[in-house]
């Protein structure tokens, strides 16, 4: 899987839309949620299927993501980049970094598909939350349509683990595709692994546009 070029400095990320306020997408804070295209996975129930197109230009403008957070400082706790697959962006990290500069603290959602690219910025983030999708063997490249998906989240899994950053491992059961046994496998291969209990969400209908949507400050 490619992660896809450099970031250009005008542009760092390939921005779908902003959520403008989430008490729940990043637990203790006050934040937006920064959403980016691109996600080479095609899970079957995913929330944010209009992010999943590899796309070199966003919706949203980085000028217009930096307008808005600089209108939020004060009054916003964080930034939480999320997607799609962030990680993908070669900008990510500095996209971070300019964050943190302006005084926000930072949050990750990510499915752990590139763990290189995820342990390059783990130290740069306060909080990370790890989507695991199935039992981490052949029964996760029928939920990701990607062979070799389980090893990368096992990968990325270790690496978060290792890295003393905060994190929380949730997973999204569909009836259709995630039986309780599956539920009983994955509990069994996380505590395997030394890892906590993932938390359990349920399948959301996707936004009806967010790949289209901005909030100008």
């Amino acid at each position: 899987m490619n992660p896809g070029p450099p970031a250009r400095s005008r542009d760092l990320l390939p921005v779908a839309g902003i959520a403008p306020l989430t008490t729940v997408d990043f637990p203790g804070r006050l934040a937006c949620v920064v959403f980016t295209h691109g996600c080479p996975w095609r899970c079957p129930y995913c929330h944010n299927a209009g992010l999943r197109p590899i796309k070199s230009a966003g919706n949203v403008p980085w000028a217009e993501v930096l307008a808005f957070l600089e209108a939020r400082r004060g009054f916003l706790d964080g930034v939480v980049f999320s997607g799609g697959e962030p990680t993908r962006n070669a900008g990510l990290p500095e996209a971070i970094r300019v964050a943190r500069r302006m005084g926000y603290a930072i949050g990750l959602h990510t499915a752990g598909i590139y763990p290189k690219r995820l342990a390059g910025v783990l130290p740069l983030v306060d909080w990370v939350g790890l989507d695991i999708k199935a039992p981490l063997d052949r029964r996760y490249q029928v939920i990701t349509g990607s062979a070799g998906s389980a090893m990368r989240v096992m990968i990325s899994l270790n690496l978060v683990m290792k890295s003393g950053v905060d994190f929380q491992l949730r997973t999204t059961v569909s009836p259709e595709f995630t039986s309780a046994a599956d539920l009983d496998d994955l509990r069994r291969h996380l505590r395997m692994a030394g890892a906590p209990e993932p938390v359990i969400q349920p399948v959301r209908p996707p936004p009806l546009n967010i790949s289209s949507s901005h909030h100008a400050p």
